[in-house]
């Protein structure tokens, strides 16, 4: 207990020291003339009370939905509630801003329910299972967040306002929203102490609580309510500010409190206090001539860690992800690979051929199609090299690890890439192609190093390397909002990357892909024995002659090659490395050198058609290929979760 107190006082005494760093200089000055008095009391101020009361606000929230769902991992950052408010704010702001006039928190409340409604009503078969629930409300936030960004960078406007908002931004001007937030934390706060009888019955079992009088499917919409208003909140006042619910009632479980009610007093207390040490961190690390980290950004780095120092808690609550392959074989697999070959050219054809113009829909021939062709082919090309890529490096992640759901995008590989890549903007202003291949293959690198030492200490099952994947990704991607939200051309590059846009694509990057493509991929050829031996385990492989190690790190190596590279070219959120090996294993290609040709075909026919689909669906504005991409992959992953068998 002494040594708990003791950690207390240290983050207590580091608060007041971070406060007292931007409080004093502010009163300094305020003593000096009026201008820096009203940014004392009407700015830094309120800021200070915004990260108290938000951060207890979402402590609260968190320790409501973890108690009423009975699972130590939710949190209104992993159940969609906080990416469905923002979604449906960002929408009303560059869409119908007449709904912004008379409540924007009405508009948050609705996108946030939305989003957690998702959620629920795709678990509750399963009676709200902690990991898949996560999983599932992580992947929605992803799609949601996706799709946030692709509405933002359509309207290049309002990007970089919207965008820094949407990192958690505490940056205030008046008390205002302060008071606005204040109140119905002190309503939902009187609601829960209500509720908190039956919340603590709750925290046996279901059965016992049903046997005592409680009302559990009342109680549960009642919470869920309660905490969907206050994270909605939040996010209406200040953007996205992540994992703090999740860390402050984990914290204080870890600090001693075992009771519910110990719990609701102290979550609301760690978070407040939680959120104003990120904010002072946030502000400290920024040089005084630039604008502010995004707080929201600063809790993203931090939650991503306590997520996984939570996973070896849920050991008692997995469930085995099972597949809904159909395990056939092709009788003629020479003539289906064929098959899709001629697919891939035709939608070639397709892309080079068919689009919009400003007469409608136009199919290009002779000179027209001479003019176009200079500027639709190097896109494609580029589409087909990186979705080859990914979909050849997912095949072998996928046969390495034993697990069904890994790929270069949902186990934070390619997120991995985009943290070399921010370090290394952070570090040289303008680097060049090599260089920015090197950080992101070095980034990637890390990350599957990360994800295979988790996998080799705690092999509970494939869904816990995937919710350790999606951890992972959180924390590169905070670090990526952290760069973005400087500006200058270090964020207009990340911003590019991020999108996966095609739009400036060029006939020498073009080239210099599908050599990389074909460089990369030529080796797989002869590696098929590898590839059908190692997933039966270390002693059968030695014993079939084969060094394992070796030959687990040539391809690990070479997974990590395949993902960067194409990472580099169209952005983290494609799928293109999880639909291609699952489509190709759907149709029967079992055998390992088939399995990767054929889903290596699959990456590229879904990049070519998302490109063409991206450039044309609203036209004259094209969407980012990554992010539309993402748009498609999310439900398919969806869909997989929704077919396990309880």
């Amino acid at each position: 207990m002494n040594r708990r107190l003791f950690i207390w006082l240290a983050v207590a005494g580091l608060c007041i020291l971070l406060f007292l760093l931007q409080f004093l200089p502010a009163v300094d000055l305020a003593r000096r003339n009026e201008f820096s008095a009203l940014l004392l009391y009407h700015s830094l101020l309120p800021r200070s009370a915004m990260a108290l009361v938000a951060g207890a606000a979402l402590g609260l929230a968190g320790f409501v939905l973890q108690t009423v769902l009975r699972n130590p991992i939710a949190d209104s950052s992993t159940l969609g509630v906080a990416a469905g408010a923002q979604l449906a704010l960002v929408a009303a702001t560059l869409y119908f801003p007449v709904l912004l006039a008379g409540s924007f928190q009405t508009v948050a409340f609705a996108g946030g329910i939305i989003g957690l409604g998702l959620v629920l009503l795709l678990n509750w078969r399963r009676q709200f299972e902690p990991v898949g629930t996560i999983i599932t409300g992580l992947i929605i936030s992803l799609m949601a967040t996706s799709l946030s960004a692709t509405l933002i960078l359509g309207r290049g406007e309002y990007v970089m306002s919207i965008f820094i908002w949407g990192g958690g931004s505490l940056a205030q001007d008046s008390w205002q929203p302060v008071l606005g937030l204040a109140w119905r934390l002190l309503v939902c706060l009187a609601a829960v102490a209500l509720l908190l009888r039956p919340m603590t019955v709750l925290t046996l079992a279901e059965d016992s609580a049903r046997n005592l009088g409680v009302r559990v499917g009342l109680l549960r919409f009642c919470g869920l309510g309660l905490a969907t208003l206050l994270a909605s909140s939040v996010t209406a006042y200040v953007g996205i500010i992540g994992f703090v619910g999740l860390a402050a009632p984990a914290i204080a479980r870890a600090s001693g409190a075992r009771t519910a009610k110990a719990q609701f007093l102290a979550a609301p207390a760690i978070g407040a206090a939680l959120l104003l040490l990120a904010d002072g961190l946030a502000q400290a690390a920024t040089p005084a001539a630039q604008e502010a980290l995004p707080t929201g950004a600063v809790t993203a780095l931090l939650g991503g860690p306590v997520l996984l120092w939570l996973l070896p808690r849920l050991r008692n609550s997995m469930s085995r992800l099972d597949m809904p392959y159909h395990n056939h074989r092709l009788k003629n697999p020479k003539l289906a690979m064929l098959v899709l070959l001629a697919v891939l050219v035709l939608c070639i054809v397709l892309s080079l051929c068919l689009g919009r113009g400003v007469d409608g829909w136009q199919l290009a021939t002779g000179n027209s199609f001479q003019e176009l062709l200079v500027w639709r082919a190097p896109r494609i090309a580029i589409a087909i090299a990186a979705g080859s890529m990914l979909a050849a490096a997912g095949t072998i992640l996928q046969r390495l690890t034993g697990n069904p759901m890994a790929s270069p995008e949902v186990l934070g590989i390619s997120s991995g890439a985009g943290l070399g890549l921010a370090l290394l903007l952070i570090l040289v202003p303008a680097p060049g192609g090599m260089l920015s291949f090197v950080a992101c293959l070095a980034g990637s690198l890390v990350a599957l190093a990360a994800i295979l030492l988790l996998a080799m200490r705690n092999p509970a099952g494939p869904e816990r390397l995937l919710l350790a994947g999606i951890a992972l990704g959180s924390f590169s991607g905070a670090a990526m909002t952290a760069v973005t939200a400087q500006g200058g051309m270090a964020a207009l590059q990340m911003l590019a990357w991020l999108s996966g846009s095609l739009e400036g694509a060029e006939p020498g990057q073009a080239w210099m892909s599908l050599l990389a493509a074909a460089v990369l991929l030529a080796p797989l050829m002869f590696l098929g024995r590898w590839l059908a031996l190692l997933p039966m385990g270390k002693s059968s492989a030695i014993s079939l002659g084969i060094s394992y190690n070796s030959a687990s790190n040539l391809l690990v190596v070479l997974a990590a090659l395949l993902a960067a590279c194409a990472t580099l070219l169209v952005g983290p959120l494609s799928f293109a490395g999880l639909l291609g090996p699952h489509l190709a294993r759907q149709l029967g290609f079992v055998r390992p050198l088939q399995h990767v040709v054929a889903a290596a075909f699959l990456g590229a026919i879904m990049l070519v058609l998302a490109d063409w689909l991206a450039r044309t669906l609203i036209f004259p504005y094209q969407l980012p290929l990554g992010l539309f991409a993402s748009l498609i992959g999310g439900p398919y992953l969806i869909w997989i979760m929704a077919r396990r068998r309880a």
